[in-house]
């Protein structure tokens, strides 16, 4: 044997470094320990992020239903035009001012203006039997005005400034606490409609209808919202009411941890986004069934169609705070696969700088340069599009309600950023100034 091969292994050495081969082999393809607890604890921050988020968006809306007036009436503005609304309203109010009018007197005043005019006995007695169609007919009558009075824009005025006064109160109503324009009766919000019944006055004794003066100024009724369980409804819009200033940064928070924890940041960002997604979802669900399961349950003598507006009505921007944050979760996802190795992010990143060096290449051959403006952007490049996310972020988390329009547009004019920036990036050194002319 040659000097070259070396030493000879001393014996038992070739078996102890197989064996240490195969520990190692053991050991990479185990994954470490801290960072198998890294990967749970992150998915746990990440779950509960989305939950909190759901929680978030609720707690954002409950607020606003209750603190923000304008909130509110833009919220239940719509419902005064609203066919189903009025007719419920309509029938509410033909009931209460029929109930102030006494069909048997009237009948009987009929009756002795007759025998006094010297109508025949008999026919005076026929019209004591009048009770069933005069009543009708008083009942059509008073319906046509209602209808008339419901469907004006007075009346959208009116449900309007009753509403926007009725909010100071609304806060005592869903604690139990209120009176006055709206107000808690046993499992009822209600909002007053009295003063529709005054207009309703008013348009019979104008039509000449002269009993309907001596209607006495009522307070009646319009149920906004029944349910049993109303007890436990207005102590869960008090808690989601106190925690809505802060649920939305708590939740962000949690999914801040669960992403800087992660062995993989951006599969955590990934996974996060995916998460609070399915949660809005979820959340759409479950708005969907409450609508089903709160009519199942209303009294009888409610209106369902008329209910179902008013629920769908106080729940719209809530359902529009669902998907909106469904979007920018959709949409930090999609960002975080596209910043990543695989095949697809690859070929999409590439084709948008592709054809974004193209327009640059286009814009150059007509003697546009950048200058230093180019070079400023390609030095800064990372932290120019790290200021663009940011800003984008300040816009979302800022906006007061930010609509799934919003998101979309943010989104666009984000990317049109990132673009802007892909085209101005250019590290051309400047050109060297040319041979001076000799002096003549």
């Amino acid at each position: 044997m040659s000097d070259a091969d070396g030493p000879a292994p001393p014996p038992g050495a070739g078996s102890e470094l197989d064996e240490l081969r195969r520990r190692l082999n053991a050991l990479e393809s185990r994954p470490p320990r801290r960072h198998v607890l890294r990967s749970v604890g992150s998915a746990v921050l990440v779950l509960l992020a989305a939950l909190l988020s759901m929680l978030a968006v609720v707690a954002v809306w409950a607020d606003s239903i209750v603190q923000d007036t304008d909130r509110y009436v833009a919220t239940v503005a719509p419902l005064a035009s609203d066919p189903d609304v009025q007719a419920a309203v309509a029938d509410r109010v033909t009931d209460v001012v029929l109930d102030r009018v006494d069909v048997e007197a009237l009948v009987q005043q009929l009756t002795d203006a007759a025998a006094q005019q010297g109508v025949p006995p008999r026919l005076a007695e026929l019209l004591g039997t009048l009770d069933e169609p005069i009543e009708n007919g008083l009942r059509q009558l008073v319906r046509d005005t209602v209808e008339r009075v419901v469907g004006s824009e007075a009346f959208e005025t009116v449900w309007v400034d009753a509403n926007r006064r009725a909010h100071t109160l609304l806060d005592r109503a869903l604690t139990g606490e209120a009176d006055g324009v709206v107000d808690l009766e046993g499992d009822e919000v209600a909002v007053d409609v009295g003063p529709i019944v005054a207009q309703v006055k008013e348009r019979l004794v104008d039509a000449g209808f002269a009993p309907a003066a001596r209607i006495p100024a009522v307070q009646t009724d319009f149920v906004v919202f029944a349910s049993k369980d109303i007890g436990e409804v207005r102590t869960y819009v008090r808690v989601l009411e106190i925690l809505g200033g802060w649920l939305p940064l708590i939740a962000l928070l949690v999914a801040a941890a669960g992403v800087y924890v992660a062995f993989d940041r951006r599969h955590a960002l990934i996974g996060t986004g995916v998460a609070v997604f399915v949660a809005m979802v979820i959340l759409g669900i479950a708005l969907t069934v409450t609508r089903d399961v709160y009519l199942d349950r209303l009294p009888p003598d409610v209106s369902q169609a008329a209910a179902g507006e008013v629920y769908d009505t106080l729940v719209r921007f809530l359902r529009a705070a669902a998907r909106a944050l469904g979007a920018v979760a959709v949409f930090t996802a999609v960002g975080a696969f596209l910043a990543g190795p695989s095949r697809a992010a690859v070929l999409t990143r590439s084709g948008g700088r592709r054809s974004v060096g193209a327009l640059r290449d286009v814009a150059k051959s007509a003697g546009w340069r950048s200058g230093p403006v180019g070079r400023f952007v390609h030095r800064y490049k990372r932290w120019i599009g790290a200021a663009v996310l940011v800003a984008a972020a300040v816009v979302l988390f800022t906006w007061s309600y930010p609509t799934t329009a919003v998101v979309v547009w943010t989104a666009v004019i984000t990317l049109t950023a990132f673009g802007v920036r892909e085209f101005l990036d250019d590290d051309e050194p400047p050109r060297a100034a040319g041979p001076r002319r000799a002096a003549g």
